[in-house]
């Protein structure tokens, strides 16, 4: 099997060509669907990333663009134009094109096209990398308004890691923000956020996740997780440990749908609708809007330790 190359195999997605990338400390396998990695493993062949059993959660590690999140009634608008658009947005669901394929890097693209028009009426450019180094995999995206009308949009990521880790079942899990902070909590109702905020679940900037916290669905970090965090299990040596960096995403989401053997770490810019408020995405917590002409760059990795 070349590097930098298709895969055989169909994956989860159906016939979408999946590309893989390794270094001499990471292999990562992307897929041209949505531009979603479908697997991340140490050299010695432990698997990182859930495996997306549609019975389950079909996810793995979904791009959320031009929404993160739902939508009220989903549905969404851009000046008052619009249209209906499922949670998360339509990036996740479409196939990108694979612009190019080395050694220890792909690149995709997705342009808007007849199918986005109607519910997202503004041209735009998503270019997604997936680029390894080392023990080090880092995904950067960015957003480019091709058109001549002001472009409001959030993104985001939505990547899920085994939990327990592996060498790590039955052990105590942690995740520990980098800052230290404690930042509040946010909780969504029917999907849309919550102006409420509550006491943070973090103590010194560590919290110990258990599932029963994800019982209210996903919890929400809407500012202050800061720009980095280790997810380990910090009682026992046998696991490996992941620490990420993030860029130009300041809002944090962790979510694991209940009994399934996963936690997603995601961070955004961008949330769902507030309760009570209606479709503009620029009224969206954390949207950014671009000027014609205007790009943004986002990026999170993780080293794997």
């Amino acid at each position: 099997m070349q590097k930098g190359s298709d895969m055989d195999g169909q994956g989860m997605h159906g016939p979408d060509p999946v590309t893989r990338i390794e270094s001499d400390g990471i292999v990562v396998t992307v897929s041209d669907h949505g531009a979603e990695m479908q697997s991340l493993m140490t050299p010695d062949g432990r698997e990182l990333l859930w495996h997306g059993d549609p019975q389950v959660w079909s996810g793995r590690s979904p791009i959320l663009f031009p929404i993160v999140g739902r939508a009220p009634d989903d549905r969404v608008a851009i000046d008052g134009q619009g249209g209906e658009m499922a949670q998360h947005g339509f990036a996740r669901r479409m196939t990108f094109d694979r612009i190019k394929a080395e050694p220890t890097r792909v690149v995709h693209s997705l342009t808007d096209n007849m199918a986005t028009h109607d519910a997202y009426p503004r041209p735009f450019a998503l270019t997604v990398t997936h680029a390894v180094s080392g023990a080090t995999l880092a995904v950067t995206a960015v957003v480019a308004n091709t058109g001549r009308a002001m472009m409001p949009f959030c993104l985001g990521f939505h990547p899920a890691f085994l939990w327990p880790l592996p060498g790590a079942e039955g052990q105590a899990h942690r995740i520990a923000l980098d800052n230290g902070a404690e930042p509040a909590l946010a909780r969504l109702t029917n999907g849309l956020l919550d102006d409420t905020r509550h006491p943070s679940p973090f103590t010194g900037g560590e919290l110990r996740p258990d599932p029963a916290m994800f019982d209210a669905d996903a919890m929400i970090f809407p500012e202050g997780a800061g720009q980095g965090l280790r997810f380990d299990a910090p009682d026992t040596a046998d696991a490996p440990s992941l620490r990420f960096t993030f860029e130009n995403l300041p809002n944090l989401a962790l979510w694991q749908k209940p009994g399934a053997p996963f936690l997603c770490i995601e961070p955004w810019h961008g949330m769902a609708a507030r309760k009570g408020a209606g479709p503009e995405i620029a009224e969206r917590p954390g949207a950014i809007t671009l000027a014609p002409g205007e790009s943004a760059r986002f990026r999170w990795s993780v080293t794997i330790g």
